[in-house]
C-alpha cells in the first residue's frame, strides 16, 4: 500500500516586519542577529556610562571624554553586524530575505539614531580643536545631539529590550539546538573592540588637556 501523502501545512515563514525565533533559520543569520545583540548590550552600558556624567560634567569630564571615545569601537561593530544584514537582506540573500526585515518602525529609526550617534560623537572628538570658552557652534551641536541621540537611544533599546537578553543566552545554553556556530569569534571581536577603544581614548585624552583642568 502507499502512504498518503503528509497534508500538514508547512510551517509558514517569517512575514514581512515580524522577527523570527532566535534558533530559527540560518546558522550565519542567527550568529550576525546574536553578534548585533552582543554589541548593542555593550553599546548600552557604555551610554548609561555616558550619560551618567553629565549631571557632574565638570568633575567628571575626563571619563566622560574617555567613556566617548570608547564608544566607537563597539558602534563600528554593531554598524558592521546591521550593514551586513542589510546588504545581504537588499541583495536578495535567501537565508536573510527567509529571516525578514525589521518592521517598517525600526528601519526608518537604525539610521536616524546611527546618524545621531556619529553626529554626536563626531563633534565630541571634534571639539579637541578647540579651547573651553571657543567653541560656539559646535558645542551647541554636541549639546543638542546628545539631545536627540539619548531620545533615539531610547526608543531604540525599548523596541528590543526583550529580544537581546535571550539572544545573548542563547549562546550560552547547553542545548545545541539554541546556538550558533561563532559563539567564541563574537566575543573575541567585541572584546577587540572594547581594548581598541579604550586605546583611542587613552591616546587622546591628552589633547583634551584644556577641558580636563577646565
Amino acid at each position: 500500500m502507499t502512504r498518503p501523502a503528509d497534508s500538514s501545512p508547512a510551517p509558514p515563514s517569517a512575514p514581512e516586519g515580524r522577527e523570527r525565533p532566535p534558533s530559527a533559520g540560518d546558522p550565519g543569520v542567527a550568529g550576525n542577529e546574536r553578534l548585533t545583540a552582543l554589541a548593542g548590550a555593550v553599546l548600552l552600558v557604555l551610554i548609561v556610562a555616558e550619560v551618567a556624567t553629565v549631571p557632574r560634567i565638570r568633575g567628571l569630564i575626563s571619563l566622560h571624554i574617555f567613556v566617548g571615545v570608547m564608544l566607537a569601537g563597539p558602534l563600528a561593530v554593531k554598524t558592521a553586524s546591521t550593514g551586513w544584514r542589510f546588504i545581504r537582506y537588499y541583495t536578495r540573500n535567501p537565508a536573510y530575505r527567509h529571516k525578514g526585515p525589521p518592521s517598517p518602525f525600526l528601519r526608518v529609526l537604525a539610521p536616524l539614531l546611527l546618524i545621531a550617534t556619529l553626529v554626536e560623537i563626531g563633534s565630541g572628538i571634534a571639539l579637541v580643536s578647540t579651547r573651553p570658552g571657543s567653541v560656539g557652534a559646535l558645542l551647541a551641536v554636541h549639546h543638542a545631539g546628545f539631545l536627540v541621540f539619548t531620545v533615539l537611544v531610547i526608543i531604540h533599546g525599548l523596541a528590543y529590550i526583550r529580544r537581546v537578553p535571550g539572544l545573548i543566552a542563547s549562546d550560552w545554553r547547553h542545548d545545541r539546538e539554541q546556538q550558533a556556530p561563532g559563539r567564541t569569534q563574537r566575543v573575541a571581536v567585541n572584546l577587540a573592540a572594547l581594548l581598541l577603544g579604550a586605546l583611542a581614548a587613552l591616546l587622546v585624552l591628552p589633547a583634551f588637556d584644556a577641558w580636563i583642568h577646565w
